[in-house]
This record gives C-alpha cells, structure tokens and sequence, in this order.
C-alpha cells in the first residue's frame, strides 16, 4: 500500500460543506477526495428549495432561529442554532458574489419562498428548482480556481489513519482498485447521508453512511441517528433516485389531494399543506396505506408556468409520464435527509483528535428531530467553512506509528436487502417489533459481510431508534405515540450499542 503525506488540510467529499471546508482552508493547502466527479454524487447538487436566511426587511437572524428551534421539536442546540442563523446571510451572500445566481426581486434583493414551519418567506431560490445544482456550479468553479485546492476525484473513502490515542491522522482510499494511504494533520470528513441506506430515497443512491460509519466504528461519539427526515413529495414513478417535487410548490399554493380529488392535510395538521414535514410524510403515508393514494396537485398554484418555474421538477415528471400542466404528480415519502451524525463543535471537531466533519454527515445540533426546511445548505457552507478554518489551524501533531483501518465492502446484493429492510422498519412509521427484526437482519448481514462502514451506520440508526421509546420529530413509534415531558438528545459510542463488541480490524 502506497502512502501520500498531505501538508494541510484533507477533506473527504465534495459537496457544498467538502468544498466551503476547502475554500475557508486558504492559506493552508487543502486536497480534496472525492469518488465521484464534481457535482456528481453529492446531495447539495440535487437541493430544490434554496437557503434559508434573514435576507429581507421585517425578518430577523432570531426569528429564523426560533423557527429553527421549534421545527426541532425540544431537541435543536440553540446556541448552534443562533450561530448558524447569524451567519447565515453572510453566506448566501458570499456565494452570491461567487456567482451563484440566486433570483432577486425588482429592488434587487433577494427573492425568497415560503416552505413549511418558516414564519415567513426566507428561502433565497435559484431559478425556481434549481438552487443546489447553481450554487454548486459556482463553488466547483470557485475551488477549481483556488491555488491552494486540489481535487482528486476517483478516490473511495475505505478507511481511517489512526495514532496510538485514537487520533485521526488520515484516511485510507481505495483508487483504481488500489487502496493507498493519505496522511495529514486535519482531516475534515464531508461524506453526505444515509439515503442509500433505504429503498426509496431522494438522495444519490451511493451515499450509504460510511463516514458516519468509519468514525462509529473509530470511537467517535455520534449523536441523535435515529433522526431520519423523510420528504413528503418525492415523485412516485419508479426511479432509484426518486425524484423530488420541492416544498416551494406547496409555498406557492399546491396542495396535497387524495385519488378522490379530496384534499386531506387539514385533517392531520391545522398548517395543512405547511405543517413540519414530519407531520406531511405520516400523512401522506397513511393515505397510500389506506388506499387513498397521495397526490401533489399544482395545476392551479403554477399550471403553465411550470417549466420555467419549475424546470427540474417539471422534467422530471415528465420523464415519468405525468404532465404537472394538467395531472397531480403522485407523490410518496422518501429518505431526505440525516439530522443525526457524527457529533461535532462550533468548529466541526469531532470527539477524536485530528478529525473534523462537516454537512449532513456531522450533527452540529442545529437540527434536532427534523430539520427546518432550506436549513441543510446554509449549514453546509457555514459549517464546512467553520471546519475549514478550523482545521487549517491545526497543531501538526507528534510523529507516531499509524495503524490501518479498513472496513470490508458490502456487495450491491447485500446492500439492496439492506435497503428494503430500513425502508420497512426504520422508515416513516416505526415500532419496536420491527426494529428488532431490522437488528437482527443487520446482524446476520455482520456474519456474513463483516464489519461494514454501511451496517455500522444502519446500527446506530435502527438501535437508537429502538432505544427512543417515544415519538418527536422525525422518530415515530407506533407503540410509543406520546413525546416524552423532558427531551433528550443521543449521544452514543457504537460499542454502546452493539450485542457484542466490534472491534475495527487493523491491518
């Protein structure tokens, strides 16, 4: 195995947070790992809704934290929550002048959406539909740019550099079906989600936990995993990704109706189509389950507008056979988003010495038990940014002997029965019956496989979702209904959870 020895900062991923993490690192070196191309295999690139931020008169940076703060249900940080929301118009900002073409009203501010839980319009969109894939474009071009930037795409995180404290001091890669060793002082994990852990996700399929996992299974605290945001509208066509029709069409007067033609939120929620998303997701999957079916019927609120007000979305429903123009788009709950993660501070440090993480791999305590709509790209690039600087101030650390820690690869088969097995226990509706069959199936899979960075991350998800004997936010249990009078966040090392020690095998 061939080692690299990188004199700054190493970031694994390339997303919004990777590269706000790689910008923020200036002057110091930072080399940037990804496995897929830029802007490919990265969720901030497929963001519809935008940024939310106090951008316009009447709004305040603490009112969009008390929005934060209540969407959260008892759990959200808010300390975190006012720093992510007093930085946060200094972000959209600076990617403005990046060149990230955000829509402006005719003053020339910032045009801004309504979505759910927000008290007021403050979501700074792109185009409609088009926020991620835009603000992307001119972050990649920005890094591309940047001396002090390398990117090397083609790299798979494999594994983490560990000293003798249990250090982080690099990573392990596998490039070219060769594994090859990076060490650095700071390493700075930008990893992504767990949505390719379940079935039905809107998120990039390959994003299956395994930075969370790698560090779990390093001795890194992870916080709050049961916490799994299920969007309410992803476009129901049989795509792996489904599709995802933005919460802006319920902003601009959608709204949700049954087979009947019925309209059905205000039943479940007095904010009806602007309830938390939580709310909207167990409604809609009630009505599938009850045979009602679930549609999002825009054909008033946006009609022939669509394809320019709309465009990735329109596509989209297009290319399934629906026309948005003239039929309701039939939606379905997927996996969105992770509030929970690896636990970190203001500044992205984690619990172990040398390794930073930032974006929704990290759990900064900002989102609680479901995150505010439009919060996740604001986080990434305060956050990411925060992690950078961080990072690049780093203490080298002292010369040490380093010990490899590979985790084994789950195969295509394995992970495809891994996914349906989330989807059906750990998913919108859940119980302690089924998530002792989902650990169980974890565990024959651990037999089977060995000690993957994806049945690592499916663990802590499925075991602290079985030790929250409770519903809030986006943890529903129908054999615990009530939320619990004093909320508490979860704070666990993966031993703490495990029916018998894993231990990483080193190399």
């Amino acid at each position: 195995m061939s080692r690299l020895v990188h004199d700054g900062v190493l970031i694994v991923g390339a997303g919004l947070a990777g590269l706000s993490a790689a910008l923020a690192a200036n002057p110091r070196k930072a080399l940037v790992l990804t496995d897929a191309p830029l802007s490919k295999g990265c969720s901030s690139a497929w963001a519809q809704g935008g940024m939310a931020a106090a951008l316009s008169d009447g709004d305040t940076t603490e009112r969009h934290a008390e929005d934060t703060i209540a969407a959260g249900a008892g759990l959200v940080d808010a300390a975190m929550a006012r720093l992510l929301t007093a930085e946060g118009p200094a972000a959209v900002r600076a990617l403005a002048a990046l060149g990230a073409p955000f829509d402006r009203a005719a003053d020339g501010g910032f045009a801004q959406s309504l979505e759910a839980a927000h008290s007021r319009p403050r979501v700074a969109r792109v185009k409609g539909d088009q926020a991620g894939a835009e603000i992307m474009r001119a972050v990649i071009v920005a890094a591309l740019a940047a001396p002090h930037i390398e990117v090397r795409a083609g790299h798979r995180l494999r594994g983490l550099l560990q000293d003798a404290a249990g250090g982080v001091r690099g990573v392990i890669c596998e490039h070219n079906g060769v594994l090859v060793e990076i060490a650095a002082s700071a390493t700075i994990l930008a990893t992504g989600g767990v949505g390719g852990l379940y079935a039905v996700t809107t998120t990039p399929a390959e994003l299956k936990g395994e930075g969370l996992g790698l560090a779990a299974l390093a001795g890194a605290v992870i916080a709050d995993p049961e916490f799994v945001q299920f969007h309410p509208t992803a476009i129901d066509i049989g795509r792996d990704p489904a599709p995802l029709a933005t919460e802006a069409l319920r902003g601009e007067g959608a709204v949700l109706i049954n087979a009947d033609g019925a309209q059905f939120m205000a039943a479940y929620h007095p904010d009806a189509e602007l309830a938390p998303r939580d709310v909207v997701a167990r409604a809609i999957h009630a009505e599938r389950e009850a045979g009602r079916g679930a549609f999002l019927d825009a054909r008033e609120a946006v009609g022939t507008h669509f394809p320019e007000a709309f465009p990735a979305v329109f596509a989209a429903c297009m290319a399934g056979g629906v026309d948005p123009r003239m039929e309701p788009i039939p939606v379905a709950p997927a996996c969105h988003y992770h509030m929970g993660g690896i636990a970190t501070d203001a500044d992205g440090a984690t619990s172990l010495p040398g390794l930073y993480a930032a974006g929704e791999c990290a759990s900064t305590g900002v989102h609680g038990a479901n995150r505010l709509a439009s919060n996740s790209l604001l986080e990434a690039a305060v956050f990411g940014a925060r992690a950078g600087r961080a990072a690049a101030a780093a203490p080298e650390p002292n010369p040490t002997r380093l010990v490899r820690l590979v985790a084994p690869s789950l195969p295509h088969d394995a992970v495809q029965r891994l996914r349906q097995a989330m989807s059906r226990d750990a998913g919108v509706i859940r119980s302690a019956d089924g998530l002792l069959r989902l650990l169980d199936e974890i565990e024959g899979l651990v037999a089977q496989y060995g000690r993957t960075a994806e049945l690592a991350a499916a663990r802590l998800v499925a075991a602290s979702a079985l030790a929250r004997a409770e519903s809030r936010g986006g943890h529903f249990r129908t054999d615990a209904p009530a939320t619990d009078a004093e909320p508490r966040r979860t704070f666990v090392r993966l031993p703490d959870i495990l029916p018998r020690a894993w231990k990483y095998a080193a190399e």
